[in-house]
């Protein structure tokens, strides 16, 4: 104790006049801080445990778990980092299960429902993104120099009730009516054509605005999750098991889409009304329980604010990780007022703490590869479901749950496994962007799956004439079907003996519905060609599935390789963010590189990759004198527009990485490589707790 006190004095008279008591025995962090940097200048010995060994002491106020006045004992068995790493992964795999799970499921089923197009839908996706630049200047900034905690917990309430306000249009309309959308009657020469348009139906695209408004809600509750969050973690771990830390938090927040991707498929094998029906989930009509997912995520994301609310500003023993780290931050960053540790706790150093970090070339180009990075993965995963739906004919739950056995071990190993492998290879940060290098190049041969293709199955009047017809242009009303008064509003499309398909049984020119083994038949169709044997043309309900299933497994195998090269790199790409930016600008740094990721990747990705998908379309469906969604997409043009677009990213995120890695210049180390970390054991550095 004696050793203590003269310590504590030869600090004090140091530091100017005598402080109260209190100051005494407790110095501020900003002493603390300043202190231990001091005892790491390039003037102090690196040889022998007796000339590095200081004391530096924390405050227990800042290290206890509780609610306000109320701290129980039990609560400090979870002060350390593996509990807050259960919790923030909980609560990213709840945030990737609903934002890039549920939703990219619902995609087509709302579409369907709400008869909305890809480009309502791309924007629906993209508001995450746009809430989040719009509020991650101001909760990384101030957050950064808070409690971080506070803010977690108060962004997975505000993320909960985004989920509730996304499933709230389910509650508001009127029960899902599928007779009026399209059940269409067999040919009647004595009927009338009458389109079916009811006021409800011009309301229903207006619910997107709610869908929006959700998606906004989840955007600001989630952004203090990747900024304060990482950081949090980053600087209460020692820096080698940093890497992992980070590795198993990306990579349970990317399990979340996959187990999204699975749940949500599973929510729309069941009837959205939750009650019995007459048509099959394979049926073009059919909508899906999109609803259910959301709910469950409200409930967790409620679940988990609890306990983190109660963390404290730091863990335990924080302390003595930040003063062991080896600074790894790019030379031309060092020589900055940025490195002193009182610099960044207030607004006005803001402009001056961006200016630096934008300055800074390595930190940039990273920014630049992860923004083009992000927008494939926004534009991959919002249609990936769709593609494959359009592509080799799926059902909305099939492709929604092909897409998650990609995504499980894809995106969830290869972020875990990156993690893993910058630890063990023991990376400094030019390894890591070569690393990152290597896989980017992986990918962008990858994107040439996109080459394979379904050729679309013939549809009568849309891109194939109606039989011995020979039509420069496609119409569905043509001389077979123009006395059955056959209604546009009503798809419930049918594919003939023929093998193609035409728009309803009315359209077929059917008389007769009958009903054989239990599944409905519609006979007599005049518009389908006779077989050879001069047999009754008939028609089943739903499209005729297309000849190329072979091509599926070989696609998906290669978008796997895809997926996991891209996340592979992810946590590394942070990683080297994180060690290229002083340790007063990490949680601005990862706020800045979110808001540019967001602006220059993910908010535009799903918006262009919808209005490309939208050109494509070849039959679109019109209620009420409007054009409503899709019902028909050309798939050679479908290919050639992810095609394209896959490559120019690819190659960008390429070139962005190699020249991070042409502009980083490492600081000259004061230690010798093996006195950080590996050669200067941590009880080289004393943390005491001090209680008042």
């Amino acid at each position: 104790m004696a050793g203590d006190e003269e310590e504590r004095t030869s600090d004090q008279s140091s530091q100017g006049p005598p402080q109260p008591e209190m100051d005494t025995l407790v110095p501020s962090h900003e002493d603390r801080y300043r202190n231990g940097a001091a005892s790491h200048s390039p003037t102090t010995p690196t040889s022998g445990i007796s000339q590095m060994s200081h004391v530096y002491y924390e405050d227990p106020e800042e290290t206890t778990c509780g609610w306000g006045p109320f701290s129980p004992g039990c609560c400090q068995f979870f002060a350390n980092p593996k509990a807050i790493l259960f919790f923030l992964s909980w609560l990213a795999f709840t945030q990737g299960m609903v934002v890039n799970g549920f939703v990219n499921v619902v995609i087509t089923t709302i579409e369907k429902r709400f008869s909305l197009q890809s480009s309502d839908t791309g924007l629906i996706a993209s508001c995450y993104d746009i809430a989040s630049v719009l509020c991650l200047v101001v909760v990384s900034y101030l957050g950064g120099t808070g409690r971080k905690p506070r803010w977690l917990g108060c962004g997975a309430i505000i993320m909960g009730l985004g989920s509730l306000v996304f499933a709230l249009p389910h509650f508001l309309t009127a029960p899902y009516q599928y007779e009026s959308i399209g059940m269409q009657s067999t040919c009647d020469i004595s009927a009338n054509s009458t389109d079916m348009c009811m006021n409800d139906d011009k309301l229903l695209s207006n619910f997107k605005y709610l869908h929006m408004l959700g998606q906004l809600l989840h955007g600001i509750g989630a952004t203090p999750l990747y900024t304060l969050g990482v950081t949090y973690l980053d600087e209460n771990v020692k820096a080698s098991y940093s890497s992992v830390y980070l590795g198993v938090f990306y990579g349970l927040s990317l399990i979340g889409p996959a187990a999204g991707y699975l749940m949500g498929s599973q929510f729309l094998g069941f009837f959205t009304e939750l009650t019995s029906t007459d048509i099959t989930p394979d049926h073009p009509l059919w909508v899906g329980a999109w609803w259910v997912g959301f709910l469950l995520a409200a409930i967790m994301s409620w679940a988990v604010a609890i306990p983190i609310l109660g963390y404290p500003k730091s863990l335990p023993g924080s302390l003595r990780h930040r003063m062991m780290r080896e600074s790894e931050v790019h030379a031309g960053a060092t020589n900055t007022k940025a490195n002193d540790p009182e610099f960044g706790r207030s607004l006005k150093d803001l402009p001056r703490s961006i200016l630096y970090l934008l300055k800074n070339p390595t930190f940039m180009f990273l920014n630049l590869a992860g923004a083009t990075e992000g927008t494939l993965l926004t534009g991959f995963s919002t249609f990936g479901p769709k593609f494959l739906e359009s592509q080799f004919g799926l059902s909305a739950s099939s492709a929604s749950m092909l897409m998650g056995f990609v995504v499980v071990p894809g995106a969830g190993g290869g972020a875990i496994l990156g993690g893993i492998l910058v630890n063990r290879l023991k990376l400094k940060c030019v390894g890591i962007i070569r690393y990152c290098l290597g896989f980017s190049l992986v990918g962008l041969l990858g994107c040439f799956v996109f080459l394979l293709r379904c050729d679309n199955v013939p549809f009568a009047g849309v891109n194939t004439a109606y039989m011995g017809l020979n039509q420069t242009s496609y119409s569905l009303t043509t001389t077979c079907n123009t006395d059955c008064h056959c209604s546009r509003d009503r798809y419930d499309p049918v594919c003939g003996n023929d093998n193609t398909v035409y728009f309803s049984p009315c359209h077929a020119g059917c008389e007769d519905l009958t009903t054989l083994s239990g599944s409905k038949v519609y006979a007599n169709c005049s518009c389908i060609a006779p077989d050879p044997f001069g047999n009754v043309t008939t028609a089943i309900p739903g499209k005729c599935t297309p000849e190329c299933a072979y091509l599926q497994p070989l696609f998906l195998g290669v978008l796997f390789i895809i997926i996991i090269s891209m996340f592979l790199l992810s946590i590394p790409s942070l990683t080297a963010t994180l060690r290229c930016v002083p340790d007063t600008q990490k949680s601005l740094a990862v706020g800045i590189q979110w808001i540019l990721v967001r602006v220059l990747g993910t908010i535009p990705g799903p918006i262009l990759f919808g209005a490309i998908i939208d050109q494509t379309c070849i039959l679109w469906q019109e209620k009420c004198s409007e054009q409503g969604s899709c019902y028909q997409y050309e798939n050679a043009d479908l290919s050639k527009w992810m095609l394209i677009p896959a490559i120019i990213y690819k190659f960008l995120s390429t070139m962005w990485f190699a020249l991070a890695l042409f502009s980083y210049k490492p600081p000259k180390s004061p230690y010798s490589p093996n006195d950080v970390d590996s050669g200067v054991a941590d009880e080289e550095v004393e943390v005491k707790v001090t209680t008042l």
